[in-house]
């Protein structure tokens, strides 16, 4: 090994060995441990003692619950209602379906499905009413509303264009604003 090599090395060795010793003084002067980040007070390393919260879902049955406004404008909606006896979603078997489609959802009194679950996103195709197949699954986006006190408050306030999209979407009439095309 030359001379300019073995120098070149003993400098990278010796910048290595400062780094280690600048991170063990300040690991030792914060005293920071995997138990002292994030919100839980466990290791960050071992999963086997904490269980995530998921709250204690609304039970009522639809239409006897409050709705919750949506986290923002075009967001999913949370389902406000029990979903007991509704599962499994299946392309032909969506039990949804018989309250939120459109022709439906005026009689009882359901959210309806918006314009933009009927039509293809990827050619801009409308689909004569009928769903696209990609959007059978409504729990995909859609989560039960649960009763939960989270553990670092939310202060994130969405902001709506207008009143009604709180509760419904507008996404289709939106999708390509600002877009231009040459």
């Amino acid at each position: 090994m030359s001379r300019k090599s073995r120098t070149v090395l003993t400098i990278v060795i010796a910048g290595i060995m400062s780094l280690c010793a600048v991170h063990t003084y300040a690991q030792q002067e914060k005293g920071f441990s995997s138990e002292d980040l994030g919100i839980r007070k466990e290791s960050l390393y071992d999963e086997s003692s904490e269980t995530p919260l998921h709250g204690e879902p609304i039970r009522k049955e639809p239409g006897e619950s409050k709705r919750f406004e949506r986290s923002f404008e075009n967001s999913p909606p949370l389902i406000p209602h029990d979903i007991t006896g509704m599962l499994p979603i299946a392309q032909t078997d969506n039990l949804c379906m018989g309250c939120h489609m459109p022709a439906e959802a005026g009689a009882t009194g359901a959210t309806p499905i918006p314009k933009s679950h009927f039509v293809d996103l990827n050619t801009g195709m409308e689909l004569g009413g009928n769903l696209d197949g990609d959007r059978y699954n409504c729990m995909q986006c859609h989560v039960m509303q649960t009763t939960i006190t989270p553990p670092v408050k939310n202060l994130f306030k969405g902001e709506f264009r207008d009143k009604k999209g709180n509760y419904r979407s507008n996404l289709l009439d939106v999708l390509n604003e600002g877009v231009t095309t040459e």
